[in-house]
């Protein structure tokens, strides 16, 4: 199986302009906005809900509001089937190493698995541009 065109527009874009996403000054916002919102929607994922689903049954909520620990959380993504969490997806900056850095490794272990994903995903900077690779 091979990846979309648009999933490997993506990869080639990062890869162009790497120094720039990896400057510190492209933020979190500008990655999912640029980046992860069309992957998702490339693989069919409804991110922006053009399907006018209730909040119930949205396929992804932004931020969405978690309890744990007497705490309000806040995943970047949380990507659901028929209303259920199937996993959550956390975003970072490109300048963020997250192979160096373990506070975003923790950030997503803290969210519940879902009974059915025992996988969750974390949104990830580098690998977009690896996606050419293959």
């Amino acid at each position: 199986m091979t990846a979309p065109d648009i999933v490997k527009n993506l990869g080639t874009r990062f890869e162009e302009h790497r120094d720039a996403y990896r400057s510190g000054r492209y933020n979190e916002t500008q990655l999912r906005r640029e980046f992860l919102d069309p992957f998702f929607e490339a693989l069919g994922w409804d991110i922006s809900n053009k399907q006018n689903y209730s909040e119930m049954y949205k396929d992804a909520i932004h931020e969405d509001s978690l309890e744990i620990e007497e705490e309000k959380k806040a995943p970047d993504y949380a990507f659901r089937v028929g209303g259920r969490r199937k996993f959550f997806v956390e975003a970072k900056k490109p300048a963020v190493n997250i192979e160096m850095n373990i506070h975003p490794a923790f950030q997503l272990q803290r969210y519940p698995v879902p009974p059915i994903s025992r996988c969750p995903l974390q949104g990830a900077t580098e690998p977009v541009g690896r996606l050419n690779e293959n």
